[in-house]
């Protein structure tokens, strides 16, 4: 049967989580390492240094881990999808939001506060190679516009910011943005960084 375990070094409970998850057990890291089971759902604290080895060991055991951070930010996001985490998320996150999370990781998800997603698609992307990665073949079956948006937001700007950079409106940005999605065939930016990134390697 499916656990769900809190992992954390320092914090004995956090009660907006046990709420949202009444079946929640508190166990350290070293517990962690022996006790995960292939579908477990992992609620991880960021308060040990060695976290994302951590994070990394229990992926690979088949575990669904979600970090939970004090202090939420781009760089740390970044580095806890890198270790095999599929969701990242403020630790005082309210138990709604925390059930929101636990349905959307438990489905291929990936979950990142929206303050912190564009930045973090941006990191992604130029660690990626960015622009010069990509032959322009790949986004061949997008018009002049949708090419301009798709970059600019793999790139980490919001829509907003692509909106003054293009000098049209976010209703606008919003519209292209939706048909490449669907001409990708992807869900959400981080999909589409990732779909970049594949497409270019692919393309001798």
């Amino acid at each position: 049967m499916m656990a769900v375990l809190f992992v954390s070094q320092r914090r004995a409970e956090i009660p907006r989580l046990h709420s949202a998850f009444p079946d929640v057990r508190r166990i350290n890291p070293d517990q962690a390492r022996v006790m995960v089971d292939s579908g477990d759902r992992i609620w991880l604290m960021t308060d040990h240094p060695d976290w994302p080895a951590l994070s990394v060991v229990l992926a690979a055991q088949g575990a669904i881990i979600v970090v939970m951070s004090l202090a939420p930010n781009e760089a740390e996001a970044l580095k806890a999808l890198q270790a095999g985490a599929r969701g990242y998320v403020h630790a005082l996150s309210p138990p709604e939001l925390l059930g929101q999370v636990a349905l959307v990781t438990a489905n291929q998800g990936i979950w990142v506060p929206a303050e912190l997603l564009s930045k973090v698609v941006g990191v992604a992307f130029v660690t990626l190679g960015g622009r010069e990665s990509l032959p322009q073949e790949s986004l061949s079956t997008l018009t002049e516009r949708e090419r301009a948006v798709a970059l600019a937001v793999a790139e980490g700007r919001t829509n907003k910011e692509v909106a003054r950079q293009l000098d049209i409106t976010e209703r606008t940005v919003k519209a292209h943005l939706g048909a490449v999605f669907r001409k990708l065939g992807v869900r959400d930016r981080m999909q589409l960084v990732l779909r970049l990134a594949k497409q270019g390697e692919n393309v001798t």
